[in-house]
């Protein structure tokens, strides 16, 4: 068997045997990593490199500052006041938390600061209503993934310059009406999944008198979100020390105390998710990944091109940043594969890989799964290692039912679309 076969075949050993031992998959892949590099003629420094300090930042301090914002009692009594608003009409819930995603992420910000609040946001309001919480997040995320693609946004400068390095302007229209689209098909296709339509009324009801105004200290604690957007945006400060920073300055002026917040925090799943990554990425070294686009990319026509760029975009996304990676490496070659194919429009492809780039996120290995974990293991009692792992699986399955989302979406859509708004 060759190299990168096996290790991919490895990767997929190790996520079943953890999900059916019920064990956390993280402790399981660094065990298998641990194997792999000696396998692979690597080193164990490579594996340890592997973990992704940048990934423990975010997590941390992410779960560290919501962790801070929950002992006030500022999440719970926010996610109250939003099912109050929108009183027995449970099914405005789902649009709501769409449009906040994609308000928070395309005025401005773009996806990385959107993903630091709409996923906790989610997860509090779901349990507050009775909805599945998984379900929520996601929909919350996909409405921050459309958004990204607004004209303002870091995504949009990286996109722009990408593109007109080969000699094409003004795509951002046709990737964001392309990627939304994308993203409220995913969003329906998961509400029905999670039987979202069952729910007819929340498991919950507050009379409006009955919900009481924030304290000074719980407006306090949501000032600390507020300061991290300022830090990160303004100052260009990362996401998860900006997270630190506040959490800390929470801490100090006591908000409160931080030996309980760091107990809250979801040692599993941050485990869970760097240990994942780091096999992932030995993966990814041998070849595997590589090996899969390889076999995707050989059967490219006229009419499988679009689908197929966007889940290589997705596959490569997996193992690395959509913004650092996926989108100035891919963006370029989308007029000379639209040249060699012929028929298809080089505007799709490249909204086949906003799209590919973006929806791979709510993989667990990725930044948009992870916070999602993240949010669940905080806010759930008895986040056993059997839940998590479960959990686990089900965002791996829904970054596949993506990608054929995306095949699907794009292949019928996107080229259509880029003839009309482009061409």
């Amino acid at each position: 068997m060759e190299m990168d076969l096996l290790a991919l075949s490895l990767f997929i050993a190790t996520i079943f045997l953890a999900f059916f031992r019920k064990v956390n998959v993280g402790i399981v892949a660094l065990a298998v990593g641990t194997a792999c590099v000696r396998i692979f003629g690597m080193t164990d420094k490579q594996l340890v490199s592997a973990i992704s300090s940048s990934m423990f930042c975010t997590l941390v301090g992410i779960t560290f500052l919501f962790a801070v914002i929950k002992s006030t009692g500022a999440l719970d009594l926010l996610a109250k006041k939003i099912v109050t608003a929108t009183g027995k009409k449970v099914w405005l819930l789902p649009i709501a938390i769409y449009a906040a995603g994609f308000i928070v992420a395309g005025v401005g910000p773009g996806a990385i600061p959107a993903l630091a609040i709409i996923p906790a946001l989610a997860v509090t309001t779901a349990l507050q209503v009775g909805y599945n919480p998984l379900m929520l997040a996601l929909i919350g995320e996909f409405g921050l993934i459309a958004g990204r693609m607004t004209s303002v946004t870091p995504e949009a400068a990286i996109i722009s310059a990408a593109a007109a390095s080969a000699g094409m302007y003004n795509v951002m229209p046709v990737i964001l009406v392309c990627q939304t689209l994308a993203t409220l098909v995913f969003s329906v296709v998961v509400y029905i999944v999670f039987k979202g339509y069952q729910l007819k009324e929340p498991i919950r009801t507050y009379e409006a008198v009955e919900i009481p105004p924030f304290t000074r200290t719980q407006l306090t604690s949501l000032s600390g979100v507020l300061l991290m957007l300022i830090l990160m945006i303004v100052f260009h400060v990362n996401i998860g020390l900006a997270a630190f920073i506040s959490g800390t300055l929470l801490v100090l002026g006591g908000v409160a105390q931080d030996g309980e917040c760091l107990k809250a925090l979801p040692w599993g799943t941050i485990i869970m998710v760097l240990g994942v990554g780091a096999l992932l990425s030995v993966v990814d070294k041998v070849g595997g990944i590589k090996l899969m686009s390889a076999a995707i990319s050989s059967i490219m026509n006229s009419t499988t091109a679009v689908p197929l760029i966007g889940i290589s975009a997705g596959l490569l996304s997996l193992v690395s940043s959509a913004l650092g990676v996926v989108y100035p490496t891919m963006m370029p070659m989308c007029y000379d594969i639209a040249v060699q194919v012929g028929g298809v429009e080089p505007v799709a492809l490249m909204a086949a890989v906003g799209v590919g780039g973006s929806l791979a996120g709510i993989s667990p290995m990725s930044t948009g799964g992870a916070l999602i974990l993240a949010a669940m293991g905080t806010n759930i009692k008895d986040f056993t290692a059997t839940k998590q792992t479960k959990l686990f699986a089900e965002l791996l399955m829904m970054a596949c039912i993506g990608l054929v989302v995306i095949a699907v979406v794009s292949g019928l859509t996107f080229n259509l679309i880029a003839e009309i708004m482009y061409g």
